[in-house]
């Protein structure tokens, strides 16, 4: 049966913090939030069947579910599984434009297409999702092989951190990258949370959040 008041994110691991925190500030206590593993971003498929496991499992459970992933290297798929069960999901292709802003992005990836992203959560974790994940601490050789086609390292900070400041440039130098450091706060992700609070509570999407 569904529950009139209860609401329901599935969410990427990397950004719990973040949407924790906007739980918070934004007084959302009848949302449940399911995060799932942040790893699976090197593996977009199970992205795809984590969230679809979910959506057959709640289907029908709450008044609303929104999904806190763009589409996150699934080449339209997610949008087509999504559209089924008629959920929301960030916008744009990658969830770093979540916080710098889709113009903002795409402006960045004119500028350098080899762009490279870190946010606060990837640089805490760099060493276990990136350089351990994709097999470089046991292969230094397939650094070459991952990053041929990278130029530089732009760290989207989400917090003023200046030990994080220090590892993103750290990581830039291990992969070869030019580094850059631009702070986004929490950006369009804050926008579009509380975008679909509106929506939760009054039953459609106030554009004016999202202009």
């Amino acid at each position: 049966m569904k529950d009139s008041h209860e609401v329901l994110m599935i969410a990427c691991g990397a950004l719990a913090r973040e949407i924790e925190t906007l739980k918070q500030l934004n007084q959302m206590k009848f949302w449940k939030i399911r995060f799932l593993p942040a790893r699976w971003h090197n593996h977009p498929q199970k992205i795809l069947e984590g969230i679809e496991k979910i959506l057959e499992e709640t289907n029908g459970r709450y008044s609303r579910i929104f999904v806190a992933y763009a589409d996150c290297g699934n080449g339209g798929m997610f949008d087509r599984l999504i559209e089924n069960y008629g959920v929301e999901r960030l916008p744009g292709a990658h969830c770093y434009e979540s916080f710098s802003g889709t113009q903002n992005f795409e402006k960045m990836m004119v500028e350098e297409p080899g762009t490279f992203f870190l946010t606060d959560f990837l640089v805490k974790t760099f060493d276990q999702l990136v350089f351990r994940e994709l097999g470089l601490d046991r292969h230094p050789e397939l650094k070459e092989e991952y990053f041929r086609h990278y130029k530089r390292l732009v760290y989207l900070a989400q917090t003023v951190d200046s030990e994080l400041r220090t590892k993103a440039k750290q990581a830039a130098e291990l992969l070869e990258l030019k580094y850059e450091y631009r702070y986004t706060g929490y950006g369009d992700l804050k926008t579009v949370l509380n975008s679909w609070l509106q929506t939760s509570l009054y039953g459609k999407t106030d554009q004016h959040l999202l202009a």
